[in-house]
């Protein structure tokens, strides 16, 4: 009895010990561990490189902010999941956000690159007799239609005196206007890259003329206006992340290049014109860069391409800046 009493009254000293011990474990785990998530949709490209480096998950891990991945293999299905409630943040081209916010997603530009217009141009095959953009009047012209690749056709052909229906549009997307391109069924290809170098490098393609004063060609990265109101922190801290990817490319363009041809998939010559050509550094979006997007907007409602017109004033997150 006494050593029952005994034994007994050890285990009991054992247990607190043990339930201390477990709650002491308990409180520094629940420290630790997550509390928030940005659920990330990229494209194969800079992201796949911020990815790689995990010096985003460096960052927030201490905030209590797990970090996940999807890939995704273009904009529009990025900005489809992010409607569905799926992704908190991703990238995309000027385009698709305008089609999505359209259709009532709840979408706002949580950052964009500077202007990058020589990463889309007009190319034409090799001894073809179109020597200026006055010589497409008429011709037939591949391109994707709703893209920002169709915007950059309707201003330039303004910028030189033509009017949008003065030429023939053959809507295709990049892997069937590259054959088209190839066989000589079309006069001429707008595209951007790296569909463009690979065109260049590996078609002889000839360029015509680029986006350079006529189209900013801006690569944005997009959130919820719930995430954006909510997690402003976690952004603000994704977006500086993605500038200094930029600013390493900017200053490590073999490397870069390298690093690309994995990701894409594509010939090393390929990626190095893509990285050399393009322009790098991201921050939060402005209300003047907002205007250049409304201007897109206006443009494809007018082409009947959207349903309605948008006003873009208050599609920018706050406090990013």
């Amino acid at each position: 009895m006494t050593f029952a009493k005994h034994l007994t009254r050890r285990q009991l000293l054992a247990a607190t010990a043990a339930s201390a011990t477990l709650t002491s474990s308990l409180a520094a785990w629940a420290q630790k561990a997550p509390v928030r998530t940005l659920r990330i949709g990229h494209q194969k490209g800079w992201l796949s490189i911020l990815k790689a480096r995990g010096t985003l998950e460096k960052r927030l891990t201490p905030l209590g902010v797990a970090v996940t991945w999807t890939e995704f293999n273009a904009g529009p299905v990025q900005l489809e999941a992010l409607n569905v409630g799926a992704i908190d943040f991703g990238d995309v081209g000027e385009a698709p956000p305008i089609f999505a916010q359209a259709a009532g997603a709840p979408l706002v530009y949580a950052g964009a690159t500077v202007p990058r217009p020589r990463l889309e141009a007009v190319i034409v095959p090799k001894g073809s007799p179109i020597q200026t953009v006055a010589d497409l009047k008429g011709k037939r012209i591949a391109y994707n239609k709703g893209s920002n690749v169709q915007y950059f056709l309707v201003k330039l052909l303004e910028k030189h005196g033509l009017k949008y229906s003065d030429v023939q549009s053959v809507f295709l997307p990049p892997p069937d206007a590259r054959a088209a391109f190839e066989k000589g069924v079309v006069d001429a290809w707008i595209i951007w890259d790296p569909f463009l170098a690979a065109a260049q490098k590996t078609l002889d393609a000839q360029l015509l003329v680029d986006a350079t004063g006529v189209a900013h060609n801006r690569l944005y990265y997009f959130s919820s206006r719930d995430y954006a109101t909510h997690h402003s922190d976690v952004l603000r801290i994704a977006i500086e992340e993605v500038n200094h990817i930029d600013t390493w490319i900017a200053n490590h363009k073999d490397t870069a290049a390298t690093e690309l041809a994995q990701v894409l998939g594509l010939d090393k010559r390929i990626t190095e014109v893509f990285v050399g050509r393009a322009a790098y550094g991201t921050a939060p979006v402005t209300q003047a860069i907002l205007n250049e997007q409304q201007a897109i907007a206006d443009t494809f409602f007018e082409l009947k391409l959207i349903p309605k017109k948008l006003n873009l004033l208050h599609a920018a997150p706050v406090n990013l800046g």
